[in-house]
């Protein structure tokens, strides 16, 4: 083994900040295309609105449960009012996703059947995000989310 030369210390070291360079800016670009980080366009005014919202929410008293079979691919939810009986609904929208990227976005058709709500949707293993949106028949909004979890 030879004497190690300048040259070879300085393409070591320029090698090895390279390497840590380009990670760096591998890691940078993923997070910024594979998640948009966006909640709300403007945080003050939707801050404004969040307690109005939260209790007139409250107020309705429905209780939501989400379950997933996987051997039917089905998603089922449940609204139940504080009567223990299926809470009418006006409106309802599910967003399905995975909590950190957006390209595994789904919005299913859910339908109701004898006041459990149902679609078909084929789900991978894994921690899903349900972003459920509902109103109620005088049009108080209910928004709620759950983490949901497919066993493979």
């Amino acid at each position: 083994m030879g004497e190690i030369t300048g040259r070879q210390v300085f393409g070591f070291t320029a090698g090895a900040f390279g390497i840590i360079i380009a990670v760096n800016l591998l890691l940078a670009y993923k997070a910024v295309t594979t998640f948009p980080g966006l909640e709300v366009s403007n945080s003050y005014v939707a801050s404004q609105d969040f307690d109005r919202s939260r209790l007139a929410q409250e107020a309705l008293g429905w209780t939501l449960t989400a379950s997933y079979e996987t051997a039917e691919k089905r998603l089922y939810l449940s609204f139940v009012d504080a009567n223990g009986r299926p809470a009418p609904l006006a409106a309802l929208s599910v967003l399905v996703g995975r909590t950190t990227e957006a390209r595994d976005d789904q919005t299913p058709e859910m339908i109701n059947a004898s006041g459990l709500w149902t679609a078909p949707l084929d789900l991978t293993e894994g921690k899903w995000l349900l972003r459920v949106d509902a109103k109620a028949a005088d049009g108080t909004a209910f928004s709620q989310r759950i983490g949901l979890f497919v066993k493979g």
